[in-house]
């Protein structure tokens, strides 16, 4: 069973830092197209970033700069490191993968319905 586990969240200040981990299980990890999502209250779900096989990512251009995505083989761990927070960035923060790629594809990684796999969710705040 795939499971997907993050944690990490937690409330800031405008300009901290914060890094998620998101732990999986159930499966071969390492050549996937895996991502972090965020959503807002009375917002959608948006592609954060997202990395592949090779360590290719891609991002979001609200974040770039700001947020780097990486990812652990040897700990089956993804994570997301995140600086100079804004209050904009508050949003529940969700980990994804999509099993059937190894790749990312340059458009659809942004797209919910990319993935098939989700964690419950990390909450972030960030404050002014």
């Amino acid at each position: 069973q795939v499971q997907l586990v993050e944690s990490g969240g937690g409330s800031v200040q405008a300009g901290g830092s914060l890094r998620l981990s998101c732990v999986a299980s159930g499966y071969t990890y390492s050549r996937q197209c895996m991502a972090w999502f965020r959503q807002a209250p009375g917002k959608e779900r948006e592609g954060v970033a997202g990395i592949d096989t090779d360590a290719n990512t891609s991002y979001v251009d609200s974040v770039k700069g700001r947020f780097v995505i990486s990812k652990d083989n040897a700990k089956s761990t993804l994570y997301l490191q995140m600086n100079s927070l804004k209050p904009e960035d508050t949003a529940m923060y969700y980990c994804a993968v999509d099993l059937l790629s190894a790749y990312c594809n340059r458009w659809l990684w942004r797209s919910p319905r990319t993935y098939g796999h989700w964690g419950q969710g990390t909450q972030v705040t960030v404050s002014s």
